[in-house]
């Protein structure tokens, strides 16, 4: 497989070889070396749910007195169950649906995932470069990792030059 047909079939931030050869960019950042990643889906937190279910169940008919474990268990297993949100929205689409609501160039960007609430929905918090260089302004955009709507005003500021 070529380059080209390796850089159209893939997803995400991609550099091409020559440059990040000329730039060197570190082994570890080079998305051409780790190849493609995904953030896990919080909806895995339902094993766990199921797990202290049936832990609670056992409890509850092997140990005297063990309802107030099964309780336990019980009431741990709802919040698994209740904070399994799928993750719809992936890093490439909170960028660009960061990038859409702020008034400069984009130029570098980064994403993380945070989880907000006793619920812990997920959220991607972007940071935003101006494409100038060096960057005069950034910004920090937080999308909803669920429905993909920007939640927050852009907190925007403007970068003094050193």
């Amino acid at each position: 497989m070529t380059e080209d047909e390796r850089r159209i079939g893939r997803e995400g931030i991609y550099i091409e070889r020559d440059l990040a050869d000329q730039v060197a960019i570190e082994e570890e950042l080079d998305s051409n070396v780790g190849g493609e990643y995904h953030f896990p889906q919080p909806t895995r937190r339902r094993i766990a749910g199921w797990v202290y279910l049936v832990g609670g169940v056992i409890a509850t008919a092997a140990i005297d007195g063990g309802w107030m474990v099964g309780l336990a268990f019980g009431g741990l297993a709802a919040w698994h169950f209740l904070s399994a949100w799928p993750l719809s929205i992936d890093e490439s689409e909170a960028l660009t649906a960061a990038a859409r609501v702020v008034e400069f160039p984009v130029g570098h960007s980064s994403a993380t995932v945070r989880f907000h609430g006793w619920r812990s929905r997920p959220r991607w918090s972007v940071m935003l470069y101006a494409a100038s260089e060096p960057p005069d302004q950034r910004a920090l955009v937080v999308v909803d990792a669920v429905s993909g709507e920007v939640v927050e005003s852009p907190y925007v500021e403007t970068i003094a030059p050193l």
